[in-house]
């Protein structure tokens, strides 16, 4: 049972809270939304009997627009698709992304994880309202080898950059390819064992011409990605708005349009001239 520890009422009516274990759940509802993208790996290849076919690629760079990965049959690998809602973007020069994941109730990494580390590579695809079953469908436990795509009805389209093919999620109209960097495991309290964060590079997106607007840019309107927030409620976003930081100093401006030339060549120039800059890096 839960008991509320002393608290005090603020000015403003803020309720002051210490942490006590087991009440995590009321954290997770203040750091919100989290946007949910799906996880897709492949397991690394399991010697058997069975076999099924899986793309692999030449060590040839091919234009991903002109040419597709041929079949091979090898040992067989199975596909795997989780979806994470503690996932989030690190940087963009290179472009960086992170996902942790808590271990299974039976203080195991995740099948998400394991096949990460084993292979070096991993596919992101983001989750919107359209594919909400779906994602709710691969969110299941399962035992290790049952591949989610099938589980939730899901197309697969391969990989086209990294050296080992993942399965992607066909409808999402925005995918990242990553090649994997490092974890980091930090300690729960019992009987939680760790949280594995899995950080990765990015080296492929796809996005799909029509959720672009004229000039490019990604239409959230279009996209309507779906969020997590507290307890088992969610979010879509449909609206956004627009506030540029006042100033002068580009690379901050162009460092939050994610323009990686113009914030490159402004931080050069401002370094030159011995411009102090201040801000998002």
């Amino acid at each position: 049972m839960y008991t509320r520890p002393h608290f005090a009422i603020l000015p403003l009516h803020f309720l002051t809270l210490s942490i006590p274990k087991g009440t995590g759940w009321r954290q997770q509802a203040c750091v919100i939304p989290r946007p949910i993208g799906w996880i897709s790996t492949i397991s690394p290849p399991q010697e058997g009997p069975e076999s099924e076919s899986t793309p692999s690629t030449s060590t040839t760079t091919r234009p991903a627009s002109l040419l597709s990965p041929s079949t091979t049959t090898e040992p067989r690998r199975t596909a795997n698709l989780a979806p994470f809602s503690q996932f989030n973007n690190l940087t963009f020069d290179p472009p960086m992304v992170m996902f942790s994941a808590n271990q299974t109730p039976s203080n195991q990494h995740k099948d998400t994880v394991r096949n990460v580390e084993a292979t070096g590579v991993f596919c992101w695809q983001l989750a919107t309202w359209e594919l909400r079953e779906a994602v709710n469908v691969s969110a299941e436990q399962v035992p290790y080898g049952v591949d989610e795509f099938e589980r939730a009805a899901l197309e697969k389209v391969w990989s086209t950059v990294l050296k080992t093919p993942v399965p992607m999620v066909k409808a999402s109209p925005v995918r990242f390819e990553c090649e994997y960097h490092s974890t980091l495991r930090l300690p729960c309290n019992p009987p939680m064992g760790t949280v594995d964060i899995v950080i990765g590079k990015v080296v492929g997106i796809h996005i799909d011409d029509r959720v672009l607007t004229a000039d490019g840019k990604i239409d959230v309107a279009k996209t309507q990605p779906i969020a997590r927030c507290g307890y088992y409620d969610y979010a879509v976003i449909r609206d956004t708005f627009e506030m540029i930081i006042p100033g002068d100093i580009e690379a901050i401006r162009h460092g939050m349009e994610g323009s990686v030339s113009k914030h490159r060549a402004a931080r050069e120039a401002a370094s030159k001239m011995g411009v102090s800059e201040s801000g998002p890096p």
